[in-house]
């Protein structure tokens, strides 16, 4: 029964058929649409953020299996600030952070 995992970087919610998923699944011969179906729906609770996903095969079935990673830091920083992307300038202050915001990040 051997396994084959496909890792990919999706946002949250809206994965699609489209590359990174697409070409990584056809050759395994899975059903692309109820991966990608599956992979919305544990991920509903991420959506705008780009979290990394696990595709577990089954070659001999074309069983799978998905596991959600969390979300990169910069992700859960950037939602609990309620901003869309960071200034890009070290210098530039855009949004602030109680303690009690940082806690929730560090124990995700």
């Amino acid at each position: 029964m051997p396994k084959e995992v496909v890792e990919a970087l999706v946002e949250g919610g809206k994965a699609t058929a489209a590359p990174p998923l697409g070409p990584a699944l056809g050759p395994k011969g899975v059903n692309i649409g109820q991966v990608v179906a599956e992979i919305n729906k544990k991920t509903e609770s991420f959506k705008g953020m780009q979290v990394p996903v696990k595709v577990i095969i089954d070659t001999d079935t074309k069983e799978f299996a998905i596991s959600v990673g969390t979300p990169p830091a910069a992700e859960l920083i950037k939602k609990e600030a309620g901003i869309q992307k960071a200034s890009g300038n070290p210098l530039e202050h855009v949004a602030d952070l109680k303690i009690e915001q940082v806690i929730k990040i560090a124990k995700m």
